[in-house]
């Protein structure tokens, strides 16, 4: 199996149901946001919230698909570049691999849990816990997981279309930024610059002769400067 396979992410296929249900492209309100999630009368309080996601809850409506997205930068568990695991590098060594076993999409299934728990929104890890949980036929947590990375990426999706800065897309995390170019199809062109609260990303030549793609990382610089005040 290709590294190369793995990296497209099994979810990424359906694109398409993903962009249908994420029509709406409105950039998110921060403040708004920070005060439905801490507010723990509403229904939007983020523990309410972030159980609905662990279980996979396939009624969440787009509105708390944002919220859990985005108010997870208020929570105690945020670290604004998504910290270092050494799972990561027990992942990287299971796919220097050319061929894989049972044993090996258990091991998988284990490193990404570790990586899950203190980022929940890791979409590497549940991309190939995703892969891993269709190759041993776990059908029940694998629909869970595909719902989880879908529940993501629509909110991500919903904030712009990266085309400028007007529309860029937020994400909570650096590493969001690339995973949106492979779903979208596009290669980094190897050239990154942060321009006041927008990362700029440099595509490689493509069909569509896009130069670039705008992301909104005002939640990761914000976090960083709380860190320091």
């Amino acid at each position: 199996m290709s590294k190369k396979y793995l990296l497209t992410v099994l979810c990424f296929l359906t694109i398409t149901s993903i962009f249908s249900q994420a029509e709406e492209k409105n950039p998110p309100n921060y403040k708004a946001i920070q005060k439905e999630v801490s507010d723990k009368n509403s229904a939007f309080y983020y523990p309410k919230l972030f159980d609905k996601f662990l279980k996979s809850d396939t009624t969440m409506t787009l509105h708390e698909k944002r919220l859990l997205y985005y108010g997870f930068q208020y929570q105690s568990k945020y670290s604004p570049y998504g910290g270092y695991s050494s799972y990561n590098d027990s992942l990287k060594t299971v796919f220097q691999k050319q061929n894989f076993t049972k044993e090996d999409f258990k091991k998988v299934i284990t490193f990404s849990d570790s990586i899950l728990s203190s980022n929940p929104f890791d979409l590497r890890s549940l991309n190939y816990q995703t892969y891993a949980l269709q190759e041993l036929g776990n059908k029940q947590d694998y629909l869970k997981k595909l719902n989880q990375m879908r529940t993501i990426i629509q909110a991500i999706f919903s904030s712009g279309d990266g085309l400028k800065k007007e529309t860029a897309f937020y994400v909570i995390y650096v590493s969001h930024e690339y995973v949106l170019l492979d779903i979208l199809g596009y290669k980094f062109g190897g050239q990154q610059q942060l321009i006041d609260h927008y990362d700029y990303l440099r595509l490689a030549e493509n069909p569509e002769n896009i130069k670039g793609m705008y992301f909104d990382v005002s939640a990761s610089l914000n976090a960083m400067k709380n860190l320091f005040d």
